[in-house]
């Protein structure tokens, strides 16, 4: 079939006809599938099963530390190198907390708001703090500086990383205090950061003492392939940031979440000793201390960072497929018709669908009324406002693969639709 833009009026019209009478078929099905958020599918669940008899009641005690007990406002030690391997880092450097990273970073913000870092003026007392958000980017991210009243810039992402040309020009601002990354495996689009990039983040002199990187390393190793040259390593960026006499630019978050149980994970911070030792005198208001037991758990399980890859290419095998036929089915359906472009990321949970500018609610809308849920337009962006309309994230990871075929046959049909639609006006 030739290209929708090379399409007369007349072959437009035919073509809707038929992508209608096929839409309305799928109505009748009456299908409830969904793609709408990353989650781990229950095949992914079960492989950490072991974990629920990994902890022996006569063996509660880990490097001194009784792990039933109070105390251990840092995690235990053996947590600590655990999260560690995951990012390169010395254990030193990391604060182990509950299952959540994402509530460690809405502690971080609230710490700038409400105490200030390193002694700096709390930002609640400033007239406007300003974020840097590349975009797209996560939701649940955004949902945060949001929630704070934090005015949100839009920074456009390429397939290295942000545009450090308006990073480097914003941080002049003293009103910029922080910066969204997540450098592997991006949220949504699966990028990694080049070398080049994870070096410019380092070397930037802000003009906010208290302006923060917040590293969500989330995916580090959540590879889809076995190869190296397709695991695509990233700069230690404690490292690199530590060369250029930044150290205390970055917070650098890990987690377990979707390794082990998303809801019953163990998840940490990695930073300056400055920082940390700033951290923790808040956190001795806010907790007696996090879960060590479920720590220990974590360490008995998992042993050791070799132990945690062999795990995660048993994910692989699962998710692989399903990543596999997304762009396989996009490739068939969609490539040449002049609709839009994928990712085929290497890594992470999320495939980027970049619909005709003015085309991606409409595409969401069919797929709703059609049974498909994915998330909503809009959503990788501040505000929820996507200024061309374009980027829909598709989660393929939950469904099975006969769920995930039949949803993305939905999907590019209503792709299809909605380009044709706005074709003809």
């Amino acid at each position: 079939m030739k290209s929708y833009n090379e399409m007369s009026k007349e072959e437009l019209m035919k073509e809707k006809e038929s992508l209608t009478a096929a839409y309305r078929d799928y109505q009748k099905m009456d299908l409830s599938l969904n793609m709408a958020r990353g989650k781990p599918a229950p095949a992914q669940l079960e492989l950490s099963y072991g974990l629920l008899g990994a902890v022996d009641p006569s063996d509660m005690i880990e490097d001194g530390i009784d792990t039933r007990n109070y105390g251990g406002l840092d995690g235990i030690p053996a947590a600590k190198a655990l999260l560690a391997s995951m990012v390169d880092c010395d254990p030193e450097q990391v604060i182990v907390f509950g299952n959540s990273s994402l509530n460690i970073m809405y502690d971080q913000v609230s710490r700038g708001m409400t105490t200030g870092y390193l002694g700096e003026t709390p930002w609640c007392k400033l007239p406007e703090v300003k974020w840097i958000c590349p975009v797209p980017g996560y939701d649940r991210h955004f949902g945060v500086t949001e929630h704070f009243g934090i005015k949100m810039i839009n920074v456009p992402m390429t397939e290295d990383g942000p545009d450090m040309d308006m990073v480097e020009e914003l941080v002049k601002d003293p009103a910029v205090k922080g910066m969204w990354c997540v450098p592997k495996y991006s949220n949504p689009q699966g990028y990694v950061y080049s070398d080049e990039i994870v070096k410019r983040i380092a070397a930037l002199e802000p003009a906010a003492p208290d302006f923060r990187v917040f590293w969500d390393n989330a995916y580090c190793v959540h590879h889809i392939y076995d190869e190296p040259e397709k695991q695509k390593k990233i700069l230690n960026i404690l490292d690199e940031t530590e060369k250029c006499g930044h150290k205390d630019m970055i917070f650098e978050f890990m987690s377990t979440s979707k390794i082990s149980f998303p809801g019953a994970g163990i998840a940490g911070m990695a930073a300056s000793d400055n920082n940390l030792k700033d951290v923790l005198k808040t956190l001795s208001a806010q907790t007696i201390g996090y879960d060590k037991i479920n720590m220990l758990r974590h360490v008995n399980f998992f042993r050791d960072g070799k132990g945690i890859r062999e795990h995660m290419k048993k994910h692989a095998a699962i998710v692989r497929p399903k990543f596999e036929l997304t762009v396989k089915k996009f490739k068939e359906e969609l490539e040449g018709l002049g609709v839009g472009s994928w990712t085929e990321p290497s890594g992470g949970y999320f495939v980027t669908f970049t619909t005709n500018p003015g085309c991606a609610k409409r595409t969401i809308e069919l797929a709703k009324e059609a049974g498909v849920t994915m998330t909503g337009a809009g959503a990788p962006f501040p505000y929820h406002k996507d200024p061309d309309d374009s980027t829909i994230r598709v989660a393929p990871t939950y469904p099975t693969l006969d769920e995930l075929s039949q949803a993305l046959d939905v999907f590019v049909l209503c792709v299809k639709l909605a380009a044709v639609e706005k074709k003809l006006g």
